[in-house]
């Protein structure tokens, strides 16, 4: 009982001290097994019928950093951060709905029946959806995972900053990125020169209603 509490009281800790960092030590490196680290963490979110539509681009390189800076509006953390990862949504990620039940069914948490049955039903009605209803559906499982990646890297001692701040068509453009994935968010990772500042929330009571909204 008492390692449960303080297993608690740890990520209250991560979450609550967690901020958005926008000046970052650019001779601090964080390596490319510790970013994978972060990233299996970050995988292990919910999303629509598990179908984990969320990849990642990862922009470690300082010429690459160079080339994103104007695109995201010449923030300085792109460059000064250890890395900026892309996180995208898969449009078409129901096309992996084999492979992630097929897993499903060596890890032994389905039946081969019960497998083939969830993939007919699932390719079927995501390959039914509307473009726009596919987009809704992945952009909110991309700021699951994201949100999840940043409180993983706070729980490792990194910062993170959410970026909404960018030219995401000049984005696509520069790295490669087809029409099959849509930008979520830029992330930057790394360590803070200077702490974020706090931040004040409004109420709970501001922001809940029960059983029914009052207008």
């Amino acid at each position: 009982m008492t390692m449960q509490i303080e297993q608690k009281q740890d990520f209250l800790t991560v979450v609550k001290s967690r901020r958005s960092v926008r000046v970052y030590d650019p001779n601090f490196a964080i390596s490319k097994d510790e970013i994978n680290e972060l990233l299996r963490t970050a995988v292990l979110a919910p999303s629509s019928s598990n179908l984990q539509p969320w990849r990642f681009l990862v922009i470690q390189d300082a010429e690459r950093k160079q080339q994103l800076l104007p695109i995201a509006f010449n923030q300085q953390q792109v460059v000064e951060a250890s890395a900026v990862i892309a996180v995208l949504a898969d449009l078409k990620s129901y096309e992996k709905a084999e492979l992630i039940y097929d897993q499903a069914v060596k890890a032994g948490y389905m039946s081969e029946a019960t497998k083939t049955d969830f993939v007919s039903r699932t390719v079927g009605m995501y390959g039914s959806l509307p473009p726009a209803k596919l987009r809704d559906i992945a952009l909110v499982d991309g700021g699951l995972v994201s949100m999840q990646l940043m409180l993983a890297a706070k729980a490792k001692g990194y910062d993170t900053v959410p970026m909404g701040g960018y030219d995401a068509a000049k984005l696509k453009e520069a790295f490669g990125i087809s029409e099959q994935y849509a930008p979520v968010m830029l992330i930057a990772l790394g360590k803070a020169a200077k702490e974020g500042h706090p931040t004040a929330r409004m109420s709970v009571d501001d922001v809940t209603y029960w059983n029914h909204m009052n207008g």
